[in-house]
């Protein structure tokens, strides 16, 4: 299996595993689980953290291997697949430096942590990288036959999951929904892009562009040529 498929399966897998991670951490929570934010299912005081933070680090890796990937289809100058890389190099972080607590406020809560500190930060790049990358990969799409297909919906998706990020950031009611919904928004761009990739992958490369024939010395132009056809049905 070439590396180019391979990173592409993870661009797919990344995203439906991280996913599988949430759900499965949240089920493991009592109470109210909905209420609990994604980087409060890796914290400290948590139920079986480890599902979530080694989601964080499978979607972290994946998007690495996709977003590299990605600058053989775009350019390796081209924003997108920085951002897809960066963006999984944050989610790694997000799952090595957890919060302290499964919830933001509550009895005994003195102050943050070092370490729950960079993962404030390394989440905000996160979602920043998430949001952006479509954006960015957006129009170049566009200008590729191949993947102009996927140029709008993967746009649409990433300002989708903007305008959920932004309930989720001013509303203090089901907070989380609003950023479960914006993260599995954002990777479902994510896993279109990468299903793209897949598709074209089996499909093979692109077919070379056959240049007309020119006429040779002399203006003859060489045997077979479709000129030449012609003319020889035209004598018969």
């Amino acid at each position: 299996m070439r590396l180019g498929k391979l990173a592409a399966w993870g661009g797919v897998g990344g995203p439906l595993l991280f996913t599988a991670a949430w759900v499965a951490g949240s089920l493991r929570q009592a109470g109210p689980r909905i209420q609990i934010q994604l980087s409060g299912l890796a914290a400290e005081d948590t139920r079986d953290p480890q599902i979530m933070i080694a989601g964080f680090v499978v979607l972290g890796v994946c998007s690495i291997g996709f977003g590299a990937a990605l600058r053989k289809v775009v350019g390796h100058k081209a924003a997108g697949p920085w951002l897809v890389i960066a963006g999984g190099a944050a989610a790694v972080a997000a799952g090595a430096f957890r919060r302290d607590h499964m919830l933001l406020t509550g009895p005994g809560f003195a102050g943050e942590s070092w370490h729950n500190q960079v993962h404030d930060v390394v989440s905000a790049v996160a979602y920043a990288a998430m949001l952006a990358a479509p954006l960015a990969l957006a129009p170049r799409f566009r200008t590729d036959p191949r993947w102009a297909v996927i140029a709008r919906p993967v746009q649409v998706l990433a300002l989708l999951s903007a305008a959920a990020l932004i309930v989720f950031a001013s509303t203090a009611t089901q907070p989380g929904v609003a950023q479960r919904t914006a993260v599995t928004l954002a990777l479902a761009a994510e896993a279109l892009m990468a299903t793209r990739m897949l598709t074209l992958h089996e499909a093979g490369p692109r077919p070379a562009a056959t240049a007309p024939a020119m006429p040779g010395p002399g203006g003859a132009y060489p045997c077979g040529s479709a000129p030449l056809r012609r003319q020889r049905r035209a004598l018969r």
